[in-house]
């Protein structure tokens, strides 16, 4: 499989990704292609802030979701003169405007096929070109310490063959569905493949509470709170829609609302 890079021979590579079976297919593919050194493997974040820092890699294929820290965080962890040019690869489909935000050469989402991979390299080379006679690292560390102080405004959602945004400002509740998570606005429930925990995380503090260890609210949209003989409170929202808070979460709820 000829791979051709002028003035970069060879470019070194690290494939980082907590998915044993995708560190499989991407070093497959890099193993094939002329002018690439595979230099290393990392399955978790930590892992992957050492290798980078010992071995110095020009191109780092760079899972989001991991163990440890992730894709964002491991880029901010990074010493100023590792100079490796990002390609996130991941399943989230969340993750891609910021992905861009941050300046990564490239954003693959899985599944994906060798073509695609290649086209990713191609565009990480010609980045570390720019990376070499530029800067290095440090306008990308600037760009992720900027972003990781904003919180996600709308969400990519893919159903029925369409790609469309839901703005967070339009979301009512949020229901937790083992990987995914269930967006609810104006009656509609829209899937995206989320921990509900890193949502909790993601978006405004100041417009969003997690009632519940699987349920997360609006809070320009609660209307009502009734509280149960348990100590819960079922959370009556404007659109008459009924959320259970557990009653752990109960006391900070109410002091956002009322703060």
């Amino acid at each position: 499989m000829p791979f051709m890079v002028d003035a970069l021979s060879p470019v070194k590579v690290l494939v980082v990704d907590d998915e044993p079976l995708v560190r499989v297919g991407i070093t497959r593919t890099l193993r094939q292609l002329e002018h690439v050194e595979l230099v290393g493997e990392a399955s978790d974040g930590l892992e992957a802030v050492s290798l980078i820092e010992a071995l110095k890699p020009n191109v780092v294929f760079l899972d989001v979701q991991m163990p440890g820290m992730n894709g964002f965080e491991v880029l901010e962890a990074l010493e100023v003169d590792s100079k490796p040019v990002i390609v996130f690869v991941t399943a989230f489909d969340q993750h891609a405007i910021r992905a861009f935000d941050v300046h990564a050469a490239d954003y693959i989402l899985k599944p994906f096929d060798d073509e695609r991979l290649i086209t990713s390299l191609e565009r990480a080379i010609v980045r570390t070109r720019a990376v070499a006679e530029q800067k290095g690292l440090e306008p990308l560390l600037e760009d992720i310490r900027t972003q990781r102080a904003k919180h996600t405004e709308r969400f990519l959602i893919r159903s029925a063959g369409r790609i469309y945004f839901v703005a967070a400002t339009e979301i009512d509740w949020i229901e937790a569905a083992d990987n995914y998570v269930r967006l609810y606005a104006e009656g509609k429930p829209h899937l995206v493949r989320s921990k509900i925990s890193q949502l909790a995380d993601e978006l405004d503090p100041t417009g969003f509470a997690r009632v519940h260890r699987s349920h997360i609210v609006n809070m320009a949209r609660v209307r009502e709170l009734r509280p149960l003989a348990s100590g819960d409170c079922d959370i009556i929202l404007k659109n008459g829609q009924v959320v259970r808070m557990s009653r752990s979460y109960r006391q900070a709820f109410e002091k956002k609302m009322t703060g």
